[in-house]
């Protein structure tokens, strides 16, 4: 039986908002998204079907509506007076605090992997349905990712640590 669409949101959203915000950085962007989701959830929720896995589904819904306002970034102007300089790409946030912003700048396949298995807690073989990939490829894209989390963290701290007061 399904559970009632509240009981969803509660028990779920944390989640959801977790893989919004390692899909689009933490700000309006990732509230957006998961709105959105629980939003398109409730046009869906009385047609779903009773034995579906609802967290795997929520978290699919998410995906696209992060990969909507990916692409809705990409098509909207960006009115400025002076071009900004573009920051580096591999630049340290100055503390842990960023790991959010670390992991929206990895490439979309290691990003989602690790939304969706690390942050949303599904299995490699749910998170290859959802990637449209296999486990296999899946599991390699989550590794590489964590991989550059890690230089990048791990290249911080041995900087700081070698700073001089």
């Amino acid at each position: 039986m399904k559970e009632p669409f509240e009981r969803a949101v509660a028990t779920h959203g944390a989640t959801v908002l977790r893989v919004c915000r390692a899909s689009l950085g933490v700000g309006p962007d990732a509230d957006d998204a998961w709105s959105e989701t629980f939003l398109a959830a409730l046009r869906a929720w009385p047609d779903l079907a009773d034995d579906i896995n609802v967290e795997a589904w929520l978290v699919r819904v998410a995906q696209r509506k992060a990969i909507d306002i990916i692409r809705g970034r990409q098509r909207r102007p960006f009115p400025t007076d002076a071009i900004p300089e573009t920051p580096d790409p591999r630049a340290v946030p100055s503390d842990r605090s960023g790991v959010w912003d670390a992991v929206a700048r990895l490439p979309d396949r290691q990003r989602f992997a690790i939304a969706y298995h690390y942050i949303g807690g599904l299995p490699h073989a749910e998170t290859a349905e959802l990637l449209g990939s296999t486990p296999d490829a899946v599991r390699r894209a989550a590794a590489d990712g964590m991989k550059t989390l890690r230089r990048v963290y791990i290249d911080a701290d041995d900087q700081r640590g070698h700073e001089t007061p």
